[in-house]
Formats: C-alpha cells, sequence, structure tokens
C-alpha cells in the first residue's frame, strides 16, 4: 500500500522533467537498481501496481519486465527530503538486472541463476538476513509468475486457466480441500510407523504442495499479490 504522505505534486521535476528512482527489494531492503522517473512513468506506476521508468536512450515509456517477465511490483514510494528523488519499495519478479542477476550492484563474478523468480547465488557470503538454512521460497515466484501466465490460456489445456475461469469458487473449494487433506496426511504421518514413514512423509509433502499452488491460484483470481500477505506477516512478525 502506497504511503498516504506520498504525492505526486510534491516531486520536484526540474529542468529535465526526470527524477532518479532508487529501487529497493521491501522484504530485505536490498537495492536492486537506479533508473530515471518522469511524471508520464510515476502515474503509470502507481495505475497499474507495476513499476515504470523513462528510458533516455530510447526517449519512451517503458515497464520494467516488459520483455523478460521480470515485472517490479510497486508496494510503496517515498520522496527524499529535497523531493527530487525516489525510493521505490517493490517485490521483484526474478532477476532485476539484465545479466540476470538479482541486483545491478551485484559484485562482478557473482553467479546468475537462471529463469523467472530466481535470485542471485553471491560469489562470497553476504552477511545474512535470514537463518542460513534457507527454504527456497524465493522459489514460489516462479510459480506465481507462471499462474500470472497461464491466466490467459485456453482452460480447456490448462488447469490453472480452468480453476481461474471458475471465479473465486473454483480454487476456494479447492483450497479447502486441500486444507482437510493436508490435516490427515499428518495424521497419517503422526501415527506412522518407522517402515511406513517414508510413504507418509511424501504424502504429505505432495498435499501441502497442492495447499500452496491453489492457494496462489485464489489469490491471483482475487487480485491480491502474495506480497501483501508477506508484508501481513512481516507486521505480526515485529508486533
Amino acid at each position: 500500500m502506497i504511503d498516504k504522505a506520498f504525492r505526486e505534486q510534491d516531486v520536484a521535476w526540474g529542468s529535465s522533467g526526470l527524477v532518479p528512482a532508487v529501487v529497493q527489494d521491501a522484504a530485505d531492503g536490498r537495492v536492486l537498481m537506479v533508473a530515471w522517473v518522469d511524471a508520464e512513468a510515476l502515474a503509470a506506476s502507481l495505475a497499474t501496481g507495476q513499476v515504470h521508468f523513462h528510458s533516455r536512450s530510447r526517449d519512451r515509456l517503458w515497464r520494467k519486465g516488459e520483455t523478460s517477465g521480470n515485472v517490479l511490483r510497486l508496494l510503496d514510494i517515498t520522496l527524499d527530503c529535497d523531493g527530487d528523488a525516489l525510493l521505490l519499495q517493490v517485490s521483484p519478479t526474478g532477476p532485476t538486472c539484465h545479466r540476470n542477476t538479482r541486483s545491478c550492484f551485484d559484485a562482478i563474478g557473482a553467479v546468475p541463476v537462471e529463469g523467472p523468480g530466481a535470485r542471485l547465488a553471491p560469489a562470497a557470503p553476504e552477511p545474512a538476513l535470514t537463518p542460513p538454512s534457507g527454504q527456497g521460497f524465493e522459489w514460489l515466484e516462479t510459480l506465481w509468475a507462471t499462474i500470472d501466465a497461464r491466466s490467459g490460456a485456453d482452460p480447456a489445456a490448462s488447469y490453472t486457466a480452468r480453476l481461474l475461469a471458475g471465479g473465486v469458487d473454483a480454487p476456494a473449494r479447492k483450497v479447502t480441500e486441500e486444507a482437510t487433506e493436508v490435516l490427515m496426511a499428518a495424521k497419517d504421518d503422526a501415527t506412522a510407523s518407522p517402515d511406513s514413514r517414508s510413504a507418509t512423509r511424501d504424502a504429505l509433502t505432495g498435499e501441502v504442495a497442492d495447499l500452496l499452488y491453489h492457494t496462489l491460484v485464489l489469490l491471483w483470481e482475487r487480485d491480491l499479490p502474495p506480497a501483501a500477505v508477506i508484508t501481513r506477516l512481516r507486521e505480526r512478525h515485529k508486533g
């Protein structure tokens, strides 16, 4: 949600009609890139929820990710003290840099990670912002991008498209069904003998995967970005 204190009319555009925008990952504060914004780009970002910039080399509006699919979902905007620079808090979908790295400021020698929603594998360890035993949650960006891409597919050829074509009821019912199956699989795993626990653990893994997938489909159908859910969790964690 954009800070209510931010007002477009407070931006000091100057003679060029441009201001620099620092793009920061809202999840951990990592600076991802710096680019230029004009009034048209700012208005497009606020209207669509996806970050737009002004390309000085092509002298036109451009939406970040319009060719790569690695869009930046806008969460908040802050002006600096002089009003002539913007700080954009975003939720990135995939690598931000054209080198396929998470940030344009990644050091030379950092290893790019392929695919939508991929994150940078750094050449040297960075200060840990999360527990060292990461769980790979960043891959969910790939799943979210896939759901978004298949939203316009032929329902006859795509299960995701069929769910979305059914309106809110179709994915919501599946969330309810999968939650019940998670409960049953968890109880089976809790009472399993050592010899059969491998099978029950595998079943529980599959049911939880189904629940996560259908929950994301439900969020897409309701036009509610997962970033809003992450923000709510962060707020509760601070409490």
